[in-house]
């Protein structure tokens, strides 16, 4: 039988305290199936964004030790950061890689769910391809108001969990968990302080206010930095290239007498997403991902195995 793999990118809200994050990532690197490729932790956002590869029963179990630790060890009653949320951990989605469709990664993920309710005591949302509801598609509907809003709203039909009883977690809040493509965590920094204006670029850009499609964004204050950011999620990166999003937002800059200072690539990213920016800032004619030979041997090497 084929080996199926998939990726998984859990987020949860700590990104100060090195020992908890630590506590959280650890599950990750000693079970055999599961390979930890990155992790890393945003003091504003407060949030820590961990990248998963392997098989799907390993990384679930480690998941679930990870969960328990971050149950644990975060309280949203005292937490503070930048960036939305509604659990201590947040965001789980799982992504199909090999030998699986989205249909399997939907019933894995809806499956994971119930699994993680039962063992953890959180309540579940279910998003992106794995939900039920239309409107659930969508993070920042379940996210609205965050955890703050979430302990009254909860018990509102609109908003009673997919698993779990109408009543959140007092300190670990509630967890979303789907299925869906790639994702990219883009953000572009801004050199002002000011935050109004960094919202007014991130309103430009985003897809619900008319920005461009697949495009999600928020306008954050990098304090430590007296700098600004529009953080995004570029969630097709096949319909928006990276550098129509760079090119639109230095102009949207430009207008505002600003300039970016740079941009940032969270977590992992796809090579084709990476080499559609170089070709164009190279201007590089007819250019293919076969032409990088580290992408051409590790194709070669993925049919070898399938034979």
């Amino acid at each position: 039988m084929k080996s199926r793999l998939i990726e998984c990118v859990p987020n949860y809200s700590e990104g100060r305290r090195p020992n908890v994050m630590e506590a959280i990532i650890e599950p990750f690197r000693r079970r055999p199936g599961c390979t930890l490729l990155d992790s890393r932790a945003d003091k504003d956002h407060n949030r820590l964004v961990v990248s998963l590869v392997g098989q799907p029963e390993p990384i679930q179990d480690a998941l679930i030790e990870s969960a328990l630790a971050a149950k644990e060890k975060i309280d949203l009653e005292h937490h503070q950061g930048g960036h939305p949320r509604i659990g201590a951990v947040d965001v789980i989605p799982f992504i199909p890689l090999r030998n699986l469709d989205m249909n399997a990664c939907v019933e894995l993920a809806r499956e994971f769910g119930r699994r993680f309710h039962k063992e953890t005591g959180i309540p579940v949302y279910f998003y992106e391809e794995a939900a039920f509801r239309p409107e659930r598609r969508r993070l920042e509907v379940i996210r609205k108001g965050q955890f703050e809003a979430l302990k009254t709203e909860i018990s509102r039909p609109e908003r009673h969990p997919d698993v779990g009883a109408a009543k959140i977690h007092p300190s670990a809040g509630a967890t979303i968990i789907g299925a869906r493509k790639f994702l990219i965590a883009f953000n572009v920094n801004l050199g002002t302080s000011d935050l109004k204006l960094a919202r007014e670029i991130a309103k430009a850009v985003r897809s619900s206010s008319g920005g461009l499609c697949h495009v999600k964004g928020i306008g954050l204050a990098l304090e430590d930095r007296a700098l600004t950011q529009v953080s995004m999620n570029i969630v097709d990166y096949e319909k928006n290239a990276l550098y129509r999003v760079v090119e639109l937002i230095r102009m949207e800059a430009k207008r505002w007498g600003v300039p970016v200072r740079e941009t940032e690539v969270y977590g992992m990213v796809p090579a084709a997403a990476l080499l559609d920016s170089l070709s164009y800032y190279m201007q590089i004619a007819g250019f293919k991902r076969e032409q990088v030979i580290e992408l051409a041997l590790l194709e070669r090497q993925g049919k070898d195995e399938e034979t």
